[in-house]
Parts: structure tokens; sequence; C-alpha cells
């Protein structure tokens, strides 16, 4: 086996991976209309198998992972009505499939989870900008930045985590602003 398949194999431990591959089960079960928890399933079981189409994630990830899936499956509507009185001139409908699942898995977070907003954006950016359209980055960005303020005036707002430390393999968790376009 060659170095490049070595390094592939190896499970992937970040945060960041995690909801990667919780988008792309949240996408998929949206596009075949299927139940996300159906969806993820199988997808970790493809995964598991070796199958390349998903990035083998380690124990603590796929944790975190499943702990995504059952949130957005127990709280979707509150995400979707979250989003509807965010996003200003557009619809669901109008939207591109992919930022509206990027929207809802951060969205899910930012509300139900003690993560700090920033890395959560940053990682719906990257998510954004590697699966969406060329503004797919931009769009997403500012809806969460905007959600974001809106938590903040509320008093809604989790701790920044500014004194939570890091734990290996959550290179992302450190806070830093919304990505700048």
């Amino acid at each position: 086996m060659t170095r490049r398949r070595e390094k592939a194999a190896q499970p992937v431990g970040t945060r960041r991976a995690a909801r990667e591959f919780v988008f792309r089960a949240l996408f998929e079960a949206d596009r075949g209309d299927l139940p996300l928890d159906t969806v993820f399933t199988r997808a970790e079981g493809a995964m598991r198998e070796g199958d390349d189409t998903y990035a083998p994630l380690s124990a603590e990830a796929l944790t975190f992972a499943q702990e995504l899936v059952r949130g957005l499956g127990q709280h979707r509507a509150e995400i979707d009505t979250t989003l509807r009185r965010t996003i200003r001139g557009w619809s669901f409908d109008q939207m591109a499939q992919t930022d509206l699942n990027v929207l809802r898995l951060a969205t899910f977070e930012m509300l139900y989870t003690p993560e700090p907003h920033p890395p959560v954006i940053e990682s719906a950016v990257r998510i954004a900008r590697k699966f969406g359209g060329d503004d797919s980055g931009r769009f997403v960005n500012g809806v969460l930045a905007g959600l974001s303020r809106s938590l903040q005036t509320a008093g809604l707002q989790r701790p920044t985590g500014e004194d939570e430390p890091s734990g290996p393999g959550d290179e992302d968790r450190a806070p830093a602003g919304p990505t700048p376009e």
C-alpha cells in the first residue's frame, strides 16, 4: 500500500470532518426524500466498510456526527422556522439545496449546542464553498453572521469558548471571526 493510501485510510478526528459527513447525509436524505437517520446509518456502514466515498471518521468524530444527526432530527421544524425568519428575500424553494442544508446544520449547532459560533460559521462556509456554487460561501456566511448577531442581541448567544481548551482533533473549535469574503 502506498503512503497516500495509508494516510487516506487513517480516521479523521475533526469536528469539521464530522460536520461534512453529516452535511452529505443530510443532502442525500433531502434529495431522496428519505429519513436522515436511515441515510446516515447507510453512510456510516459504507464508511466502516472502507468505501472511499466517505472519509473515515475517528470514534470521537463519529460520536459528534451522531449527535448532530439526532439533534437535526429532533429540532428540524424549529431550525427551519429560525432560518425562515433570518433569511431575507429568499424562500427555501429558491435557495440551492446545498446552501440550505449547510445552513440547517450550522443553525442547529448555533441554537442547541455549546459550540462557539465563529468556528461553526467557519466550518459551514468551508462546506458551502466545497459543495456549493460560486456565491455559496458568501451567502452562508452572511446568513449565519446575521443569525449569530440576532442570537447575541436576544441574549441567546452561547459562550464564545475563548476560555475553553481545545482537545486533540478540534483545530476548528478555536474562536475565529466569520470568514470575510
